[in-house]
């Protein structure tokens, strides 16, 4: 089901809590908005469709990929970067890595590790910050 985009500042910067098998739904839900959003919107953090759960969602190439309670392992290449949030206006500036390796679970909380890098790199960095209720 396509959720809406949450706006509240102060609900975003909230931590977000692990995700559990119960949150199948979720999974579901924030890839349907995202889909919804392609047009202006390339990942998504739970948090953004009011669940604060540490699930997210993104563009990997022409594939939309889910990662359940996601952390960051490794992480090189600092370089400072402007992004703008479907959830905030405006474009901020922060510091984001080249590369990261990520351990995570798949939809069906098989446990993973993928390295990134560029774009999608940072998208994962962003969506992550959501679930660690920083506000970019």
């Amino acid at each position: 089901m396509i959720r809406e985009i949450v706006h509240d500042p102060l609900f975003l910067a909230l931590k977000s809590d692990p995700a559990t098998a119960a949150d199948q739904q979720v999974m579901t839900d924030l890839l349907d908005t995202l889909r919804a959003n392609l047009d202006r919107c390339v990942g998504m953090a739970a948090n953004m469709i009011g669940v604060r759960k540490r699930i997210i969602v993104f563009c990997n190439g022409p594939m939309q990929m889910v990662m359940v309670n996601p952390q960051i392992t490794a992480k090189s290449d600092a370089y400072e970067a402007e992004e703008g949030c479907l959830s905030l206006a405006g474009v901020r500036k922060t510091k984001r890595y080249r590369r990261i390796t990520v351990r995570y679970q798949d939809q069906t909380f098989r446990p993973r590790t993928g390295v990134f890098e560029g774009f999608t790199a940072q998208i994962i960095q962003h969506e992550l910050d959501h679930c660690d209720g920083i506000l970019i």
